[in-house]
């Protein structure tokens, strides 16, 4: 599979990346570590990132602004995004070729060219794993891309602290930091909070509730968004603020926007995309996303999330 993804990249000049939306490190990682490789190693050829851009993260990259007109004739890859709806920038489908590059189950399987592993701690790991495998013929990993790689992994695996960091992880981390670029600078970057949004997270400490000794949850309204001064992405950065309760199995967070209600489903061992994928979502069997549009729709959610967990202790 990576022999034919880097055959297809080099057929053609031009080459358009995109990922989900509401991107993570793992999204911009993957993206713009792809780009900056294929750069250094394909000098000639046009190679573009796109997407909406996330405020907290434009340290990390920023996005081209190209016209509609580009994707004629271009290679179009779509980094770390399970379903086609959740594409950043729709306008992928007006390209002449589609590649997907995923860590997500494949429970959509868009695209002329498919590589999906879910053992990868995350896309960005994957990205390396495609320099590794094409180093030998030429493919060259400059300091910019090792520096979103490892933004990337450190995101999805919880600066290394979550079960899906492997050997593999950790031995294409040394490579990553070979390259000179500071890691200390990523990590104070990335898990830095202004001071609005550690009053929030007061408030999320004192406010959560517990549902059956085993599920936490708690919904931020916008009342108290605006009462902070936060926005629902900031807002969202805090859904692991309880997670280390004792006797917690998953947690969920609901964030009001202005026309929808961000769910994050987190969990230490129930399977919570399943949950996620029938509200709108997806994402990683541990970690997922969904998206609501009512009150009744957050009970539905927490619902399914209780009795998720009481199926996992019966067991």
């Amino acid at each position: 599979m990576k022999e034919q993804i880097l055959q297809v990249i080099e057929q053609y000049e031009k080459i358009i990346i995109h990922r989900h939306v509401r991107p993570d490190p793992d999204a911009l990682g993957s993206q713009g570590g792809l780009s900056a490789i294929i750069k250094a190693s394909y000098p000639q050829k046009e190679v573009y990132v796109v997407g909406e851009e996330e405020a907290g993260l434009t340290f990390l990259n920023t996005m081209d602004v190209i016209e509609d007109e580009v994707y004629k004739g271009a290679l179009v890859i779509i980094c770390d995004t399970a379903n086609s709806p959740r594409i950043s920038d729709h306008r992928y489908s007006l390209g002449d070729y589609i590649i997907k590059i995923d860590h997500h189950p494949n429970e959509d399987p868009y695209g002329d060219l498919i590589w999906v592993d879910t053992e990868a701690s995350s896309t960005s790991e994957m990205i390396m794993d495609l320099y590794h495998f094409g180093s030998s013929s030429g493919l060259k990993l400059d300091e910019h891309a090792a520096r979103l790689i490892y933004a990337g992994i450190i995101g999805d695996t919880g600066r290394f602290l979550f079960s899906n960091t492997t050997q593999k992880t950790h031995h294409y981390t040394a490579a990553l930091l070979e390259t000179g670029f500071s890691p200390s600078e990523i990590h104070e970057n990335l898990y830095k909070i202004s001071e609005k949004l550690a009053r929030l997270n007061g408030y999320v400490l004192q406010n959560f509730s517990i549902a059956d000794n085993c599920v936490g949850y708690i919904h931020l309204t916008k009342d108290t968004l605006e009462e902070f001064g936060t926005s629902a992405g900031e807002a969202s950065l805090l859904v692991n603020s309880f997670s280390h309760v004792e006797g917690l199995l998953a947690w969920v967070f609901f964030v009001d926007e202005p026309d929808q209600i961000r769910v994050r489903l987190r969990s230490k061992g129930p399977v919570v995309n399943k949950i996620a994928a029938k509200f709108n979502g997806g994402g990683h069997p541990r970690a997922s996303g969904a998206t609501v549009y009512t009150k009744d729709e957050t009970l539905s959610v927490l619902a399914e999330l209780r009795n998720l967990c009481k199926e996992y202790q019966a067991k």
